[in-house]
């Protein structure tokens, strides 16, 4: 990735990371547009943009077709892909031949051997078929839209194919699942780039949530249940009020009128996960932006994000985002 190369006391803004849009014939306009709304969005506190996003062709510049009734006028041909820092792949509806025979076309591969070693790459949908028939998603956990999961399984069948999930990070290569899940990978990045703080900002400019919960496994056709039967709302409120607080499931059964077992079992089937695990995500949640927003020692932030104690936070932390509390705050307290 670049880095800032302006001398100390120059007044120059640090280069901005670039983010390269691979846009390829078919495909879908919104999924073509997520990354240039929630990198675009993504700036410092100086009010500084922190990425520079373009859109290239497989060819010379010109006129891309999309799935819809209009097309796309690029100014970049592949040659952009050399300047890039991240690579992002929406999905296209013209790609058949080459998912069934598993490998990329001439122009495609020509295209992918400009990028440069150690460039991030991500897949929005079933874009992630062109990063698998590049072969960097060999031996790689990866996400893709669950209408496509046992046929992109069967094409490459070395990848892991995970159709549960929203996204998969898997360090330098990221993908998503269908569609608006590309939202949620994209804000995932400026996240881990620059901090929760950062990317709620950009989630409220956007009015989409900072993060989902749950998996693509909520989607896949099953009936939608009836308001009355799914209303746990009520809980999560009091719940996210307290979160400081010793919080029994019981006690939030309790909000909602139920017992244990009909609220767990309904709380489930709205939000994809167990009430248990929410708390987790949503006390993680609240640690970090403590970690990133004030001077709280850790112990203080542990009892604030109600873990109890700095080792329940700390371990709770490295399996969450895979850093210690004092490496998460010395890593984005700067940022935000």
């Amino acid at each position: 990735m670049r880095t800032s190369s302006s001398p100390a006391g120059s007044g120059q803004a640090p280069a901005r990371h670039r983010v390269v849009v691979l846009a390829l014939d078919g495909l879908i306009p919104f999924e073509l547009g997520i990354a240039h709304r929630i990198f675009g969005l993504a700036k410092d506190a100086a009010g500084r943009r922190l990425y520079e996003v373009v859109t290239c062709g497989v060819c010379a510049p010109g006129g891309v077709r999309s799935q819809a009734d209009f097309s796309i006028l690029l100014e970049h041909g592949p040659e952009a892909l050399a300047t890039a820092d991240t690579v992002v792949v929406p999905a296209s509806y013209e790609l058949g031949p080459m998912f069934e025979e598993g490998r990329l076309t001439p122009e495609l591969a020509a295209a992918f051997e400009r990028i440069r070693p150690g460039t991030r790459l991500m897949s929005i949908c079933t874009g992630s078929y062109v990063l698998a028939a590049a072969g960097v998603l060999d031996g790689r956990p990866a996400a893709t839209h669950w209408s496509s999961a046992a046929h992109f399984q069967r094409c490459y069948p070395r990848v892991r194919v995970d159709a549960d999930v929203l996204f998969v990070d898997d360090g330098d290569v990221l993908t998503s699942a269908g569609v608006a899940a590309g939202v949620d990978l994209c804000l995932h990045v400026v996240r881990r780039d620059h901090g929760a703080a950062v990317a709620n900002e950009v989630a409220r400019r956007t009015v989409v949530p900072p993060h989902r919960e749950g998996g693509q496994a909520q989607y896949v056709d099953r009936p939608v249940p009836e308001p009355r039967s799914a209303a746990t709302s009520a809980a999560r409120a009091w719940a996210l009020e307290r979160l400081h607080e010793p919080i029994q499931l019981r006690d939030m059964a309790r909000r909602e009128a139920m017992s244990v077992r009909t609220f767990t079992r309904r709380f489930r089937a709205e939000t994809g996960i167990s009430p248990g695990q929410w708390l987790v995500q949503r006390r993680v949640e609240r640690a970090r932006r403590l970690l990133e927003t004030t001077d709280l020692s850790v112990d203080q932030v542990a009892r604030d994000a109600g873990f109890g104690s700095a080792q329940s936070m700390r371990q709770h932390l490295q399996a969450s985002v895979g850093v210690t509390p004092s490496h998460y705050r010395s890593t984005f307290r700067s940022t935000t």
